[in-house]
């Protein structure tokens, strides 16, 4: 097999936010670095799995599939769904690839023979704060359901601060992974939005650093560049890349830029890009021009990232 078949490529998981509702983009943005804990809450329940001789799968029920009524009546957590089911039959509505399908289900000694969740927690990178409407943006890409792959829709959701306590290091053939701590108690800020080129919400007050003008894509250029990481505890540090490649058209996918990490220090702590460092700011010339998305999973100091002018449009 030909050694580009081999690239595999794997979401540098991060985190969820929400942008500015002004119609014009900013001039200015501060640009993040910090890794945030975030709790997401799904609009509906999502199906990770099943029982064996699971009631609801032999309906038609499937992995990823997400539950927003039970006969009709809206269900938002697994609470409202275990007080919906009974011993009678009954119909489930789903969202499957965006559409709504229903099931009529049987329960088993009132059981779907489903398992299910409502929510998601995770650590990412937060890439810019808006410091005029203090909205930010992170991930660069969104939060999918891990068995179907499909994008989570969002109800909610809250920030809160975190710190870095481990590194797993990134090798060929394995992501790594920055491991974090958090309280949910705290929350500095709420999740509003979840879509293929980001995480938008909105912070409870600002966070440190100076504004930097906000590059369009015909402003970046192949050559060196910084990205901005905490890979350690509260730290955020500059290191050094090259962007290797552009893609102008790539606006679906959110891959607008190959890099290569090129700082020392951070191959030394990481082995490169390593999950938990998706949205991880990338600044060219004084410029913020985009964020850090996905690892080459056999090349751990390569990957992609997004315009930061993509991440704005997909804000709204």
């Amino acid at each position: 097999m030909k050694k580009q078949c081999m690239r595999i490529l794997c979401a540098v998981f991060a985190v969820w936010v929400f942008a500015s509702s002004a119609l014009a983009a900013p001039d200015l943005l501060i640009p993040g670095g910090c890794t945030v804990g975030l709790q997401m809450q799904t609009k509906g329940i999502v199906v990770t799995g099943f029982e064996e001789a699971s009631a609801a799968e032999a309906a038609g029920v499937q992995k990823g599939d997400i539950i927003i009524e039970v006969d009709g009546k809206t269900v938002h957590t697994t609470e409202d769904l275990k007080d919906r089911i009974s011993k009678e039959d009954m119909v489930l509505t789903v969202i499957r690839n965006g559409k709504e399908a229903e099931f009529c289900v049987a329960p088993k000694g009132e059981r779907l023979g489903a398992f299910v969740r409502d929510s998601v927690a995770g650590i990412g990178t937060l890439t810019y704060y808006d410091p005029m409407s203090g909205a930010f943006g992170a991930l660069g890409h969104g939060v999918n359901d891990a068995n179907s792959s499909q994008l989570l829709p969002v109800e909610d959701g809250i920030v809160v601060s975190s710190s870095v306590v481990e590194i797993v290091r990134g090798k060929n053939g394995t992501p790594g992974e920055l491991k974090g701590r958090f309280a949910l108690t705290s929350p500095i800020g709420s999740v509003k939005k979840n879509c293929e080129h980001g995480i938008f919400g909105s912070l409870h007050g600002p966070i440190a650093g100076k504004p930097l003008p906000v590059a369009s894509a015909d402003e970046v250029r192949p050559g060196r560049a910084s990205i901005l990481s905490n890979v350690s505890g509260t730290d955020v540090r500059t290191y050094a890349v090259e962007i290797l490649k552009i893609y102008p058209h790539a606006d679906t996918t959110g891959r607008n830029l190959l890099l290569k990490v090129t700082d020392k220090d951070l191959l030394a702590a990481t082995g490169g890009i390593v999950q938990g460092m998706s949205g991880s700011p990338i600044i060219q010339d004084g410029k913020l021009v985009g964020a850090v998305t996905h690892v080459l999973v056999n090349d751990p100091t390569r990957g992609y990232g997004i315009f930061i002018e993509n991440m704005l449009d997909a804000a709204g």
